[in-house]
């Protein structure tokens, strides 16, 4: 596995796959995602930074850049919506709608029992991409994940 983080560039051949789901107010879930798949053959892209430069007035515009030419530059695209109290994860739920509007890369989503818009998630995803199964458990959707890395090409 490779791994790269924002806001490092990749742009070399070969699978990659994007960590999208919630950062803020929500548990380190991409760093157990990536110690889960350190055996596979794929490029993990991860946005969520280990120091965020809250106060540089550019950071955000920069990490949104990022994240918008790493998530269509990846192959394989896994969304988790961990239960978090304070967190409704807006933007990855706008990044989930994007993706599955635009079907240009293969989906991955998982969302807890707890995650408060759930069945929304689950609702909207009937219409916009039918077939697709949303996970109920973190354990689930990482093996789904594993699975779509061993078939993928």
């Amino acid at each position: 596995m490779r791994y790269v983080e924002a806001p490092e560039e990749f742009t070399s051949p070969g699978l990659c796959l994007f960590l999208a789901g919630g950062i803020s107010d929500c548990p380190d879930w991409q760093k157990t995602t990536t110690a889960a798949l350190d055996d596979l053959d794929v490029t993990v892209f991860n946005p969520r930074r280990n120091h965020f430069p809250v106060h540089d007035p550019n950071a955000e515009a920069a990490q949104v850049a990022w994240e918008y030419r790493h998530l269509r530059r990846a192959d394989l695209v896994m969304f988790w919506f961990p239960d978090s109290p304070t967190s409704h994860q807006p933007i990855a739920l706008y990044e989930l709608g994007m993706a599955a509007a635009s079907q240009a890369t293969d989906l991955i989503v998982g969302a807890d029992l707890g995650y408060v818009r759930r069945t929304n998630v689950v609702a909207q995803l009937e219409h916009a991409c039918p077939g697709l199964h949303v996970h109920a458990t973190f354990a689930d959707t990482i093996e789904a994940c594993r699975t779509a890395i061993r078939t993928a090409r």
